[in-house]
């Protein structure tokens, strides 16, 4: 009897691990780490292909399918999806609006509390629904920078990949398994759509869809003028590689030497807001005439438009591009 009842106590413990192994297998097949990796590098696939595949799966504007064809109505809404693609933010376009008219309201009943007015209020608003999208902005700009810097050895391991026999398609899956993120999950998707069967030179083009860079044009329109022209491309990555190292150490030398301007723009721009703010709270009957007053608001109103002059002025003098 004892026999038996340690026996079923074994078959049921075994019963249990399986079952909650192959629970995790399940998941792990669907909604893993590895499967969602998957399905952002064929959703990624899709962004700038005129190619039609089967085994690529579209992006969704929305988890929802009545909200992503309702958003497909509205104009500009792909290069919405295309931004947030590129900045590599794993949002979709219904998620990132979502966040925007959450912090617009947000950001109107704190103008409200603290008494402001209706107009004030709204101004506040939008400031607030903007900024998901300055985060974005900043994030792709940031993750465009980070590709720049690890281009040249991308393509110094491309060309020695070919000098020691490669093909081209080989070298960029070295580089997609060899080099950090964000470049290789890049030049994985090109090695991926080559493999199923988009031209190279369409995949070329839809990684400068994704990547919208200038060093990254000059690689693939260098690739796509050899395979037209021929010429040993091992060599031709190892110029661009060089003329690249070259551009960036110019460009921290400008940004070494406009540090200092772009230090005193930034102080310059905060100043009036911290201030603003300090004194709100200090003493909020100060401040409370330039939006309780018709003439106090106008010059609120004048200020912020010099204020977005002066700051447009700035940008575009510690603006220099090599």
């Amino acid at each position: 009897m004892d026999y038996l009842y340690y026996l079923f106590a074994i078959l049921a413990f075994l019963a249990v691990v399986l079952f909650l192994e192959g629970a995790y297998m399940a998941w792990n097949a669907y909604k893993g780490p590895e499967a969602k990796r998957i399905e952002r590098r064929l959703e990624a696939m899709t962004l700038g292909k005129e190619h039609e595949s089967t085994l690529v799966k579209q992006r969704m504007l929305a988890e929802s399918p009545g909200i992503a064809s309702l958003l497909q109505k509205f104009p500009r809404v792909n290069q919405v999806d295309k931004m947030l693609l590129q900045s590599g933010v794993n949002y979709s376009v219904a998620r990132f609006l979502g966040i925007c008219l959450l912090l617009a309201a947000a950001g109107f009943a704190l103008a409200l509390f603290f008494g402001t007015n209706l107009t004030v209020a709204i101004i506040i608003a939008v400031v607030f629904a903007f900024l998901p999208l300055v985060y974005v902005l900043s994030a792709k700009q940031k993750r465009i920078t980070t590709i720049e810097q690890q281009l040249p050895s991308s393509l110094d391991l491309m060309g020695r990949a070919m000098v020691a026999g490669h093909a081209f398609p080989s070298a960029l899956q070295m580089v997609g398994t060899e080099m950090p993120e964000p470049i290789a999950s890049e030049f994985r998707i090109v090695f991926d759509e080559i493999n199923y069967g988009i031209p190279t030179s369409e995949a070329l083009m839809n990684l400068i869809q994704r990547v919208p860079s200038t060093d990254v044009s000059y690689f693939v329109i260098a690739v796509l003028i050899q395979r037209e022209t021929g010429g040993n491309l091992a060599e031709l990555l190892g110029n661009i590689s060089d003329l690249i190292r070259a551009r960036l150490k110019l460009l921290g030398s400008v940004r070494v030497l406009s540090a200092e301007g772009r230090l005193s723009a930034w102080i310059l721009t905060l100043l009036p807001f911290a201030l603003g703010a300090v004194l709100q709270l200090v003493n909020p009957k100060f401040l409370s005439v330039l939006w309780t007053d018709p003439n106090g608001l106008r010059m609120v109103i004048m200020a912020l438009i010099l204020m977005v002059l002066g700051i447009f002025v700035m940008w575009r003098i510690i603006k220099i591009r090599v």
